[in-house]
């Protein structure tokens, strides 16, 4: 076993609570082994003045953390699941996921209780595609708009005015200490989570079995297997940031649940799928809601919207 790791980090607020949350995790599970931290800056942090579809999707926001690893500047990185591409390079896997926080969407406004109190035409705020249409689709006389930057941007952004209410991630919020912030959670049925959302996941390179071991008392079974089955949809339809995609599964008397949807960016156009199994083959799970989805026709929708995104 190794006596010192370096955990690989971006350097927002909430990448370093998540590192740092690892990093306890871990000194607590194995004494005398000491732990640093490695904050860097991506291109998706520096990049904040255009969508995340336009400028490389979510791989922008591991590939330095991935390069720091390669060349043995760290050991380990800690991400947001949410921000994870579907198909790691080659020479790297996934070690652990973290117990699931709450993967709800939630709903910021300094003035106004809920989604269906905004008045015609407010500004609604998030940098989620998913988020946007599905706002679209139910409430189709909110104008909506993209939103980035990290948690305090975006809150700062709300309070100058700038929207009348802004779409978080609840976890986000909750491990930062904003719960105060939250005026609604909404639900699933309403707003259907991102792949992954909520989830903790600890990247290492691949043929390491004594990091692999450490980190093994980490890894969440069932937060696990609902990610994988998730991602394993995402992976067939090759969801990444051009298109509205979600998918959210959930364990229920030892069964595995998934609902999945994919609409197009007016919100408009919805293909939605459930589908279940067993939970030791969480893959099987995914891959049957992508063929419902498929056969719906949302590959075909998924290549119009990259179309268009390219242009």
């Amino acid at each position: 076993m190794p006596n010192k790791l370096i955990i690989a980090t971006r350097e927002s607020q909430l990448a370093l609570w998540q590192a740092e949350h690892v990093k306890a995790r871990l000194m607590a599970l194995h004494p005398g082994l000491e732990v640093e931290l490695l904050g860097m800056t991506t291109q998706g942090d520096q990049i904040l003045d255009s969508p995340l579809s336009r400028i490389g999707g979510k791989g922008l926001f591991v590939k330095e953390l991935e390069v720091a690893m390669a060349d043995g500047h760290a050991d380990l990185a800690v991400h947001s699941i949410k921000d994870v591409p579907m198909d790691l390079p080659d020479g790297f896997e996934m070690a652990a996921i973290l117990e699931r926080e709450d993967p709800r969407d939630a709903y910021v406004s300094n003035h106004y209780g809920s989604l269906e109190e905004l008045p015609p035409n407010a500004r609604v705020g998030t940098s989620s595609l998913r988020r946007q249409a599905q706002i679209r689709a139910r409430l189709p006389h909110l104008h909506v708009d993209t939103l980035r930057g990290n948690v305090n941007t975006r809150l700062r952004k709300l309070d100058e005015g700038q929207y009348a209410a802004i779409l978080l991630a609840a976890a986000g919020l909750k491990r930062l200490g904003f719960v105060s912030r939250i005026r609604a959670t909404l639900q699933p049925e309403e707003s259907l989570p991102a792949v992954g959302q909520g989830a903790i996941g600890i990247e290492i390179r691949a043929g390491r079995p004594d990091l692999a071991a450490l980190l093994a008392p980490l890894n969440h079974l069932e937060t696990a297997a609902c990610v994988r089955a998730e991602r394993a949809m995402s992976r067939v339809l090759q969801g990444g940031c051009q298109a509205p995609i979600g998918g959210y599964a959930v364990v229920r008397d030892g069964r595995l649940f998934l609902r999945a949807f994919v609409a197009d960016l007016e919100g408009i156009r919805f293909f939605r799928a459930t589908a279940e199994g067993a939970l030791d083959d969480p893959e099987s799970v995914g891959h049957a809601a992508a063929r419902d989805l498929i056969a719906q026709g949302a590959d075909l929708l998924m290549a119009e919207i990259i179309q268009r995104t390219a242009k």
